[in-house]
């Protein structure tokens, strides 16, 4: 039986919201910061906010967007499981999660790569992303807002 989860309020284009999780996890992983705090996920071009304490170099922009293809390049599966939502958050950051959300969540994983509750609409397998591109970046206030897209 299918567990009944929260009805979701977005259709996202999911090669698009597939990078985004891939950029999440570089980010954590690159600057231990947490995943974005505001996205906004586009078929032509999305932009995320990070919390971090200052503007990264454009070698660490550069960085982040290598990793990003990098992680794309290896093809890995992109697989969704159910769990009790005291179980996954032994495994994700579940404190951007909405209030009243029900008690089984959906887990996304991106490969071994990342794993996030998640409703959202996603591919199958990363080869069918695309390219990373970093558009543009700023920093305010703790804030670093990058702006990219995928081409194909």
């Amino acid at each position: 039986m299918e567990p009944v989860l929260n009805a979701h309020n977005k259709e996202e284009y999911p090669p698009m919201h597939t990078a985004e999780h891939i950029l999440n996890a570089t980010m954590v992983r690159m600057f231990g910061c947490p995943r974005s705090r505001n996205a906004h996920i586009e078929r032509k071009k999305s932009k995320c906010d990070y919390e971090l304490p200052s503007c990264p170099t454009d070698e660490q922009v550069s960085a982040i967007e290598s990793t990003v293809n990098e992680v794309i390049s290896r093809n890995l599966d992109v697989t969704v499981e159910f769990m009790p939502r005291n179980e996954a958050a032994a495994i994700v950051d579940l404190s951007k999660l909405p209030a009243g959300v029900s008690e089984t969540l959906r887990i996304v994983r991106v490969g071994d790569y990342d794993a996030c509750a998640c409703a959202g609409a996603h591919v199958k397998n990363t080869s069918e992303i695309g390219v990373f591109k970093i558009l543009s970046h700023d920093f305010e206030n703790g804030r670093w807002r990058v702006r990219w897209k995928i081409t194909e």
